[in-house]
């Protein structure tokens, strides 16, 4: 008998029926009983201070128990700590209810809490403010002669300033044979994702609460909360088993969560907090952002010189920054570079991840500079890529663990036809339509973060593996299960992988796709030494076949130890654990990554995208007909699950180019299209053809699993493909995101 080899295998997700039947519980919809209801009041001023607060209308709706606001709320710990979770940028925390001051529109600056969610709602409206209003400032274009550079912190880390300057940028630009210098803009984007975020706290007595959050990362809203309210890391239960999407919304305690654990505190009850769809536009969204590039190249095509400049939004209370001119100098070698980042502090909420946080941004700008120097030297933009192709990080000058872009390049042009592009803009039509081939290049970094996994035998000879990472429909529970089940020889029905949890073993939080890279990479770990105990007790078994045989000449194979040279000489692992008077085996191990043997080599993953348009000769809308993505990330575990990831970053990555935008108001402070109405996002009859290639892909040197992370690798190239098609068709280069339709007529 053996067990087949599930990795590699497209196996669908093992908690899809559950999801789709109504039975995977979110964050507000556990069953908790003599349950209340909070609903947030949120400022309706941008800046300022309230001057007074009276709650006595609400109070005296049947059902409400409470207001709680800045006036009356407990004690809190974590009004002297400077970070209170693990993706705090630098600055100070923003901290609801810490006083009368109001710091940005859509602030949370009440609680009610009553019997039921629709009291507690209503009640909300009589709740009755005078503000004392102050000047503010909440537009970046207007604000750009305030740009500094951004502060430094723990999260510099994973997203370090851009490379310093290279030779003689100013000289080299000044007298190259050709030239471009553009100018990009991005509007603000708010998470959306379709489960709103909410908390249910289960007050447990004497301080002890159980949590079940919509979240990223268990464990870093446990620390949170313990943090906040001085709470014992162990008395704080943080549970998120099925997360409805999140893509970076979650990485950072949103502050429903702080305000139902202070209300279950306060009124040692049981409570939920859910926030409404427009309150999903009070916190959550990538920064709106200027770009400056100016690459030039020899008259052959090849970079003598690239400059990458940005300004971008942050708050006035936290430096939130992304990674947004570094990414020039990852993908293409030039001899005189200058990269430069700014921030604009605004009265806003800070800004924070969004599906690849600034290298979404930053590869448009840098795509489409690319495609514009093409036309300039009049070379296939295909050409000119493989022309600055380089095998080592032109950044770091170090060699990558794995490249396989050129194969992504070629494999993907291949599919998509690019060869019958006729390369002069507006030649191609069909019927009213233009049509337009537009290509670009993607890169992500191949992050892997410090993991710790219990893996355990029981005595049905069943593998129990437990950790506390989230899986928010990523696939990563099936993935880990994978893993697990190939390292161990096990069917995949015997492993039973137990996560969401924050009294299980570490986890980081879930995002940079590095989560197969962490997790997985350590049930590998923590496998290999269960495999050992094992077998150290097989071997002490009566008349064990193992007791001299070396470790190379067995196997475990469908639930068995066997000889390799004889696979009918075996022992069952319930047979052992039998024989171990019943007592489970079980190991925790943490895997992390390889930092020194790493140093050396940078680490990436990459993707080419090749994209159709039709754009309407007479009303200038925009129809993406065809994409071809290729990606090279290593190994690929699930090629269903993964390419389902790459399949969402497409459409994000069109909704990105062509719809995705909230609208500031600069004379109010506030956006006015906070609703899924106004805030434009792709219908089913918005997305065409798709195809995901991976490009075969060895990584030695990467990890034990030698894998990367496929989340966000399929967004960065989309956008600059498609505005690249879109001046194929049109020969009009539009730079700002997103493309308006009346900008083509």
């Amino acid at each position: 008998m053996h067990t087949d080899k599930t990795v590699g295998k497209p196996i669908s997700r093992l908690e899809g029926r559950l999801k789709v039947t109504g039975a995977a519980k979110y964050a507000a919809e556990y069953d908790v009983e003599n349950l209340l209801h909070g609903y947030v009041v949120n400022s309706s001023i941008t800046k300022g201070s309230i001057v007074s607060i009276n709650a006595r209308k609400a109070m005296t709706i049947p059902g409400v128990i409470s207001v709680l606001s800045h006036q009356n709320r407990p004690k809190l710990a974590w009004f002297d700590l400077q970070y209170a979770d693990m993706d705090a940028p630098p600055g100070t925390v923003f901290k609801p209810f810490f006083d009368e001051q109001i710091l940005y529109n859509g602030q949370p600056i009440a609680l009610v809490v009553a019997e039921d969610f629709e009291t507690a709602r209503y009640a909300a409206t009589l709740v009755e403010f005078d503000f004392e209003e102050k000047p503010f400032e909440a537009c970046l274009d207007d604000q750009k002669g305030q740009a500094r550079a951004p502060k430094t912190g723990l999260a510099t880390a994973l997203k370090p300033p851009p490379p310093p300057p290279t030779g003689d940028f100013e000289e080299a630009f000044e007298n190259a044979a050709v030239k471009v210098e553009s100018d990009f803009s991005h509007g603000t984007e708010h998470h959306n994702p379709m489960e709103l975020f909410a908390t249910t706290t289960k007050y447990e007595g004497e301080g002890k609460l159980t949590i079940y959050d919509k979240t990223q990362g268990t464990i870093n809203n446990q620390l949170f909360v313990a943090n906040v309210f001085g709470l014992k890391y162990k008395d704080v239960r943080v549970l998120a088993p099925f997360v409805g999407g999140a893509f970076g919304s979650g990485l950072r305690p949103q502050y429903q969560l702080l305000l139902c654990a202070m209300a279950a505190l306060h009124l040692k009850r049981n409570v939920r907090v859910v926030l409404d769809r427009k309150q999903m536009f009070s916190f959550s969204h990538r920064p709106q952002t200027s770009q400056k590039l100016r690459f030039a190249t020899d008259i052959n095509g090849r970079l003598t010189a690239m400059s990458h400049s940005s300004v971008s939004e942050t708050s006035s209370y936290e430096d939130y920054t992304e990674p947004v001119a570094s990414w020039s100098h990852r993908l293409y070698p030039a001899p005189n570079t200058l990269f430069e980042q700014k921030v604009v502090p605004l009265d806003v909420c800070t800004p924070m991840d969004m599906r690849a946080p600034g290298g979404s941004t930053s590869l448009h700008a840098i795509e489409c500079t690319m495609d514009e120097l093409a036309y300039k030297l009049k070379i296939d933009p295909l050409d000119l890529r493989l022309l600055n192709y380089s095998d080592v990080d032109p950044s770091s000058k170090k060699p990558y663990t794995s490249k396989a872009l050129r194969e992504c390049y070629l494999q993907a042009a291949e599919r998509f036809g690019w060869k019958d592009r006729n390369p002069e803009p507006g030649s191609m039509s069909r019927g009213n339509k233009l049509i337009g081939y537009g290509m670009a290049t993607g890169i992500w970094d191949a992050f892997q973060f410090p993991s710790r996994v219990e893996a355990m035998i029981t005595a049905e000879g069943k593998m129990i593996l437990n950790n506390a990472v989230t899986d928010i429909g990523t696939g990563t529970f099936t993935v880990m299960t994978q893993i697990a089940a190939d390292e161990l020889g096990l069917a995949i029905q015997d492993v039973d992988f137990r996560y969401g949890d924050s009294k299980k073993p570490f986890s980081m939080f879930q995002g940079g796709s590095a989560m197969t890279s962490s997790t997985g990479v350590a049930i590998v770990v923590a496998a290999k030494e269960l495999k050992k105990k094992i077998l150290k007790v097989a071997r002490k078994m009566d008349n064990s076949p193992f007791a001299k045989t070396g470790d190379r000449e067995i196997t475990f194979n469908a639930g068995t130890i066997q000889l390799k040279a004889d696979q009918t000489t075996a022992v069952s692992f319930s047979e052992i654990i039998a024989f171990n008077k019943g007592r489970t085996i079980k190991t925790t191990n943490m895997g992390k990554p390889h930092m020194l043997k790493l140093r050396k080599y940078g680490k990436a993953t990459h993707s080419a995208s090749f994209v159709e348009v039709e754009v309407d000769r007479e009303l200038g809308t925009v129809t993406v007909t065809r994409v071809v993505t290729a990606v090279a990330a290593g190994k690929i575990i699930n090629p269903k699950t993964a390419k389902s990831q790459i399949y969402g970053s497409m459409v994000w990555g069109i909704s990105k180019a062509l719809h995705e935008e909230t609208i500031m108001d600069k004379n109010l402070g506030k956006y006015i299209n906070a609703n899924l109405g106004e805030y434009h996002i792709p219908v089913h009859a918005d997305i065409k053809e798709m195809e995901v290639i991976f490009a075969d892909e060895k990584d030695e040197l990467i990890n034990e699993l030698g894998v990367k992370g496929v989340g966000e690798i399929g967004l960065v190239g989309m956008p600059a493909a498609i505005s690249n098609a879109i001046f194929h068709a049109t020969g009009k280069r539009i730079n700002s995101l997103p493309i308006h339709f009346d900008e083509l007529i």
